[in-house]
């Protein structure tokens, strides 16, 4: 196991969350506060960042925080360390802790906050609610001897190319026959210099996602046994995967107000708003994490019994209402569920990439409102 500098463990975490899924404009997502150039061998996740979760992160000797909500929402007009917000920047560069925001690209993506809060309702065959990024495929097509082809599907499968819906490690071979002639300065690995050669080939085609070609190309490059390998890549029209927020999906029919006491269970809420008829039946089930306010028209076209989300507004409870669209509001801090998810799934790419790192789900709970 190696100890990895900032840059790597984030480009680790963007290979599942990358920025490019951000759904709102502007989001400040990325590196907020300190530098990521040094050595990180502990992780505090967390929802918010406030004075106390960087004092648990000292505690804990974590060289950085990733967060889900960004501790800088808005430009700061100054950083004046008399101000709560000032404090706490200065906190972390007196420590020497990096604070890194990944907002709404982790609500988008897969396993992400959304995911995760759908799992937890255990939700069934949910599909995305609100489409907000659009992952454009390529189909690969890469010459290469027979004998070598099958160590190269293997490549390209291990890689993350021929994965066609439910089906993954799919490709197509076609056989054919090769011609080069070697030029002065090449080692070629058939043939030789200023001959022209013709060797037993075979096409491979595969298709790639856009998030995995640099990844699946490298893989390619190595696993082939050719100086100059030959391949195409072209851009395919054929609809590609959607990522989006909220999720929608079924779950076993119960009553809104066996389904509100449900979502109290699961979510490890005291308390929820509810809006409708407490003795209808609910069956297909939306939800979108954080403020969902403006989705209520998405959930109701989609079919929802139910739309689960938080900070409801009291005209848009009333919208709702009239839409014949009923609604659980369990709060913005149910997001919190992210703290563990992520810390999970960043170690085990860690784990696979050798990397010792040690990633903590922040104990403290940052929801601002009391119920009693």
């Amino acid at each position: 196991m190696k100890v990895a500098n900032g840059q790597q463990i984030i480009g680790i975490f963007e290979t599942w969350s990358p920025k490019k899924l951000a759904a709102m404009e502007g989001d400040p997502i990325g590196l907020a506060i300190g530098t990521l150039n040094k050595p990180i061998k502990r992780v505090l996740v967390t929802l918010d960042v406030n004075t106390q979760v960087v004092d648990e992160a000292i505690e804990n000797q974590c060289e950085l925080i990733i967060a889900h909500h960004p501790p800088i929402f808005r430009k700061l007009a100054n950083m004046r360390t008399d101000s709560p917000q000032g404090q706490l920047i200065e906190k972390c560069i007196k420590h020497d802790i990096a604070v890194y925001a990944a907002h709404t690209n982790l609500d988008v993506a897969e396993g992400g906050v959304n995911d995760l809060l759908a799992e937890a309702l255990q939700l069934e065959n949910c599909e995305t609610l609100v489409p907000t990024f659009t992952e454009r495929l390529y189909k690969l097509a890469v010459y290469i001897p027979t004998d070598y082809a099958e160590a190269l599907r293997q490549a390209l499968a291990g890689a993350g190319a021929g994965q066609i819906g439910d089906y993954d490690s799919c490709s197509y071979t076609l056989e054919g026959e090769g011609r080069f002639r070697a030029q002065e300065g090449a080692n070629p690995f058939a043939g030789k210099v200023g001959k022209l050669h013709t060797e037993e080939e075979v096409k491979i085609e595969v298709v790639v996602p856009e998030g995995k070609k640099n990844k699946v190309l490298r893989a390619m490059l190595n696993a082939h046994p050719y100086e100059e390998p030959a391949y195409d890549l072209f851009v395919l029209d054929t609809p590609a995967k959607e990522m989006g927020l909220g999720r929608i999906g079924m779950i076993h029919p119960m009553t809104l107000k066996e389904f509100a006491e449900h979502v109290k269970v699961k979510l490890n809420v005291k308390a929820v708003r509810v809006v409708g008829d407490l003795s209808s039946n609910i069956s297909k089930v939306a939800v979108l994490g954080g403020d969902g306010n403006k989705y209520i028209y998405d959930a109701k076209r989609a079919g929802a019994d139910v739309f689960v989300t938080g900070d409801l507004y009291f005209h848009v409870a009333q919208d709702a209402e009239n839409l014949g669209l009923h609604v659980v509001d369990p709060g913005h801090h149910v997001e919190s569920i992210m703290k563990i998810g992520v810390s999970k799934k960043l170690d085990e790419l860690c784990k696979e990439q050798k990397i010792d790192c040690t990633f903590i789900p922040s104990k403290l709970s940052t929801e601002p409102f009391q119920f009693i």
